[in-house]
């Protein structure tokens, strides 16, 4: 198989919410050809809103001209009528961290794509070896992390399963540095790296401001003032999601059994009440309507 950083061979990317749409946006501005999916038909237009909105703000900056976006929105496509299917090299799953539904996903994935092309997801947490069991091509399959936001963000964690051959992982590195990423290749463990670190610090600021502490602009404040992290834990959980937080933290609890990634009981009763950050309004912090 051609090497998917040369070839510019179209890609599909399956979920359109916040991660899956910035992935889009990132293939399509590297010159490949898009097929954005979501069983979601209003999750669909609102990411492809999200797309033109993130391009408009490059236009602004400065950092793209008005031809780049047209032509950057011009590769996604959102139907499959006409799309070369065939041709595709690569998926990128993108859809909530829930077992069952990224095995759905990609027991249809495994099915639409042509043999020898590679199944990738972008799971925070969820065990790689787990999903590539599903599926007919273990070997093909890895885990290729993006950070949030996907366009400005360099990092990549590429994650090798248990059966994903040095073939993929190769490709996947190469494809990553094709966009103009930063690939690290990290082992199939819960929480890989990035949120086996991340979440027991935002974990751990949950429960300083549930035990009183601090409150939480004085959390925020130490992290940024005293360990010159750009935003605050409680900040960044809001960006994050909660839920997205508190689902990464079953993952590590589950998968080491280790009372120390137990989830902090404020961020349960956030989430059970809906206050789940940015995106609904509401967090550690209000963000209004």
């Amino acid at each position: 198989m051609a090497d998917v950083a040369v070839a510019l061979a179209p890609v599909i990317v399956a979920g359109a919410g916040t991660m899956g749409n910035g992935i889009a946006q990132t293939f399509a501005a590297s010159g490949r050809r898009v097929l954005l999916l979501d069983a979601n038909e209003a999750a669909l237009k609102r990411g492809l809103g999200a797309i033109e909105k993130s391009l408009g703000k490059l236009v602004e900056k400065g950092k793209l001209d008005a031809a780049a976006r047209s032509e950057t929105l011009g590769r996604i496509a959102t139907e499959r009528g006409g799309f070369p299917v065939a041709e595709c090299a690569i998926a990128v799953e993108a859809v909530p961290e829930k077992i069952e539904i990224k095995r759905e996903v990609f027991r249809m994935l495994d099915q639409l794509l042509p043999k020898g092309a590679i199944l990738a997801t972008n799971t925070s947490s969820i065990s790689i070896t787990e999903l590539a069991a599903g599926t007919t091509r273990p070997a093909r399959f890895v885990g290729m992390h993006f950070m949030n936001p996907v366009p400005l963000m360099p990092l990549v964690e590429v994650v090798r399963g248990v059966e994903t051959d040095e073939e993929t992982v190769r490709e996947t590195v190469a494809l990553s540095k094709a966009l103009g990423k930063t690939p690290v290749v990290v082992a199939d463990r819960p929480g890989f790296v990035s949120n086996r670190v991340l979440m027991p610090m935002i974990n751990e600021a949950a429960f300083t401001l549930m035990e009183g502490v601090a409150d939480r602009e004085a959390i925020d404040t130490v992290m940024k003032l005293g360990m010159n992290h750009p935003m605050g834990p409680l900040a960044l959980a809001d960006l994050i999601g909660l839920d997205v937080c508190l689902d990464i933290m079953e993952v590590l609890h589950h998968g080491f059994g280790d009372s120390k990634y137990r989830p902090c009981p404020l961020l349960r009763s956030m989430v059970a009440a809906g206050r789940l950050g940015r995106k609904s309004g509401r967090g550690f912090y209000d963000y209004g309507a």
